[in-house]
């Protein structure tokens, strides 16, 4: 007998959840008992064998789906994955560290089904709705000020738009799809903003859970991130994320060219030999934070990352002649090392960019 074809479709993007992947599949079981249902496990290649384990359960319960991405990194760039692999006219996104209420989904499916709204989203800032345990204090402040940020920079109306908990129509995540970051973490707060004010959006209260295993996968790097997607859809997606987080990353270079470049003139060194020596110690600090960040999809590991720092330097050698010519130009006062230095550095920005993504970080 053919089994029913899934009304709900519940993605799950995962990085090492290996012990929370089967408690959270029991509690789904429980939770939509009566519903169609199905969850799709988006994996990005767990060391923690999070695929193998979302596979054994699979095995037996032909409702889990298991997607394994290699070379790929992101929640965001897992959660469209995981919609465009769905046939539901319903898909609903949640972590699966167990933060997530999942008591809340056939409440936010009868919503849907009732035509109320095209998306529903689990919110902690509206009446009813909470932190809980789920945030320190800390990661509760910063998320206040991201909520702000994206509420006032992009007009969105939302009360929580950097939850990770809603459901939407297939149909018009699809339709979005092709507008999306596969970059970053904020899914929601991409959807809302590329959608510009054409979904119908319904907001319900709950509370953010205290994880039980495993460690978050937030790190302050994010912040970058978050950044780099607020200003590519303030611009109207003009220049991509990427580019934007290339640049986020330069600008801290910039400040690390300018220390050094202080240091090395107070050390004694002339202008040329200091601006040199500045640009190699900002382009090694913008190459391990690139790597971890603006290409966290394209990660170098071990010996390919000693040889990526190598082509690092060669590639945007260009760039270092360019910027110490321009700012050698520039230096005429010592009262002025800082207006060279800047401009030196910004006048390689773009040539290191074009060069690292075709060289340093191609893909594989």
């Amino acid at each position: 007998m053919a089994r029913q074809s899934a009304e709900l479709s519940v993605i799950l993007p995962s990085f090492n959840e290996a012990a929370n992947i089967p408690i959270l599949v029991e509690l789904l079981d429980k939770t939509l008992a009566g519903i169609a249902w199905e969850a799709i496990v988006v994996d990005d290649n767990s060391p923690d064998g999070t695929t193998e384990v979302a596979r054994t359960i699979a095995a037996s319960d032909p409702r889990v789906r298991v997607i394994r991405r290699i070379g790929r990194r992101g929640l965001s760039g897992a959660c469209i994955e995981g919609i465009l692999a769905s046939s539901a006219p319903y898909v609903a996104v949640m972590d699966a560290d167990l933060q997530h209420d999942e008591t809340m989904l056939p409440k936010m499916l009868a919503e849907l089904q009732a035509g109320n709204a095209d998306l529903v989203v689990a919110s902690r800032k509206v009446d009813g709705g909470t932190v809980g345990e789920g945030l320190s204090s800390i990661r509760a402040w910063g998320s206040n000020i991201a909520n702000s940020l994206a509420q006032k920079l992009l007009n969105v109306t939302l009360e929580d738009p950097m939850s990770g908990f809603f459901m939407i129509r297939r149909e018009k995540a699809e339709a979005l799809a092709p507008k999306l970051s596969p970059q970053g973490f904020k899914i929601l707060l991409d959807l809302v903003s590329s959608a510009k004010g054409s979904l119908r959006i319904k907001e319900l209260p709950f509370t953010f859970r205290e994880r039980q295993h495993g460690e978050s996968k937030l790190d302050t790097l994010v912040t970058f991130d978050y950044f780099g997607l607020l200003l590519a859809k303030y611009f109207g997606d003009i220049i991509s994320v990427r580019f934007l987080m290339f640049g986020l990353v330069g600008a801290s270079g910039l400040i690390v060219h300018l220390i050094a470049l202080r240091v090395f003139l107070l050390g004694g060194l002339e202008f040329n030999m200091g601006q040199t020596a500045a640009s190699f110690v900002a382009m090694t600090s913008n190459f391990f934070l690139n790597n971890q960040l603006t290409y966290r999809d394209r990660r170098l590991h071990g010996m390919r990352a000693v040889v990526g720092l190598l082509t690092f330097y060669a590639v945007c050698s260009v760039g270092v002649l360019a910027n110490v010519g321009v700012a050698n130009l520039i230096y005429a006062d010592p009262s002025y090392w800082w207006f060279a230095g800047t401009a030196g550095a910004i006048m390689g920005a773009v040539w290191n960019y074009a060069a690292s993504s075709a060289l340093t970080w191609r893909k594989s």
